[in-house]
């Protein structure tokens, strides 16, 4: 379609179009007669104008998929991407690329920015307000961090005071936060933290959470949920949390220790909480009676403080086995009757010691039993194939023990 044309003849009045007849205005815009027809017929509704069939390609086109590959699944810049695929062949300009990234981004922002109202004990959101300064009325710097949960109906907040962000300072609160509302919500909506997420398995548009927090989760039974790509919005509840936060500026130099700052922050929690929201034009604390009825009943705490506890101690059992979170794993025979001490790491990993000597490391599992080779063969000789050769006894693990809910390892 000549849009230059028919934007021309829009300005034309009727007057004027009765004046020039159709070959002068064919001559003043250097077309044929009959296109003037045409699109003075379109300009009065007599003819619906006729799309072109024509295709136009652009050099972008054959390297779009690896594009929206390499910015979602990598995070990749737009110069980035331009930079690699012009070593494979793309002809076009940078711009191009850029307004092809911006636009993409811009569809993905659009379909996730629907807002929601959570129904009641559906949805909590996690984040930390991370190495806020303060100083006290001494002149001593505290670098400290501060937990934040809040229950997406409700807008019940947690907020706790925090030297770091390890992992089992976000169990301890997390578990505070539990037991302050009274209950546990059906999912909970985290931030990609290092304490949560495995980040050598998880990429930019797909997260693997890391064992020891699955197993977490799965024991006080909610369901994690991470923050997706280009999608601040989904997490706008505890966002607007880690804003309030700011109010706590004003208490600088009004402190004397790390004990009166913890006094302040929850005193600031109480008085949010008593607040009227203008969300939901009622104070969380009056809302949070309507949602503790829909909220599933905390576990057995003795379950989740396992994910805190350094020293508590496990007792090897006559199958040289140590029960750890409803799993056991293996032990050489030596330590049957005795009692070993577990540590676990963010990777996944258990360790055990004997009087803080090392003796295995395991990987957490979600199989019942889980045997290192060596000890099953120890294990075995010592009592039911006490009569079988060595070779025998291996030829026995590797025809029957992997056909049980056992996980074998070397």
């Amino acid at each position: 379609m000549r849009t230059d044309i028919h934007n021309k003849l829009k300005k034309y009045t009727r007057e004027e179009h009765g004046l020039l007849n159709k070959s002068e205005l064919a001559r003043r815009f250097n077309c044929d007669s009959r296109t003037i027809d045409r699109y003075l017929k379109i300009n009065s509704g007599e003819l619906e104008p006729k799309k072109s069939s024509r295709v136009y390609e652009s050099f972008i086109d054959d390297y779009k998929s690896i594009i929206i590959e390499k910015v979602d699944t990598y995070g990749a810049t737009a110069m980035a991407v331009y930079k690699f695929i012009e070593k494979k062949g793309y002809k076009g300009k940078y711009s191009t690329v850029a307004a092809f990234v911006k636009k993409y981004k811009n569809v993905e922002i659009q379909k996730a920015t629907v807002r929601f109202e959570t129904t009641p004990g559906l949805q909590a959101q996690v984040d930390w307000k991370e190495n806020l300064t303060m100083i006290s009325k001494h002149g001593e710097i505290f670098k400290v961090n501060i937990f934040l949960m809040v229950l997406g109906y409700s807008r019940i907040k947690y907020v706790k005071l925090t030297t770091n962000r390890e992992q089992k300072t976000l169990f301890k609160c997390m578990i505070s936060a539990f037991s302050y509302f009274g209950g546990i919500p059906q999912e909970i909506l985290f931030d990609n933290m290092k304490t949560v997420v495995d980040r050598s398995k998880s990429t930019f548009s797909s997260v693997e959470f890391n064992k020891i927090f699955k197993h977490f989760t799965n024991d006080a039974g909610f369901k994690p949920i991470a923050c997706r790509p280009y999608r601040p919005q989904t997490k706008g509840k505890v966002e607007s949390l880690a804003r309030l936060t700011n109010r706590l500026a004003v208490y600088n130099c009004e402190f004397e220790d790390y004990d009166d700052l913890d006094r302040i922050v929850q005193d600031f929690m109480k008085e949010v909480n008593n607040e009227v929201s203008q969300a939901i034009n009622e104070t969380p604390l009056s809302r949070l009676n309507k949602e503790l009825e829909y909220l599933k009943p905390l576990p057995p705490m003795d379950s989740l403080v396992s994910y805190v506890s350094c020293e508590k101690e496990y007792k090897v059992s006559k199958e040289s086995m140590v029960n750890y979170k409803g799993r056991k794993y293996s032990v050489p025979t030596k330590y049957i009757g005795l009692k070993v001490n577990i540590t676990q790491a963010c990777d996944g990993n258990i360790s055990i010691y004997y009087n803080e000597d090392f003796i295995v490391c395991h990987s957490l599992s979600e199989n019942k039993y889980n045997y290192k080779v060596g000890h099953m063969h120890e294990i075995l000789k010592s009592d039911a194939c006490k009569h079988l050769t060595d070779a025998k006894i291996d030829e026995f693990i590797k025809e029957n023990m992997t056909m049980m809910d056992i996980l074998l390892r070397e």
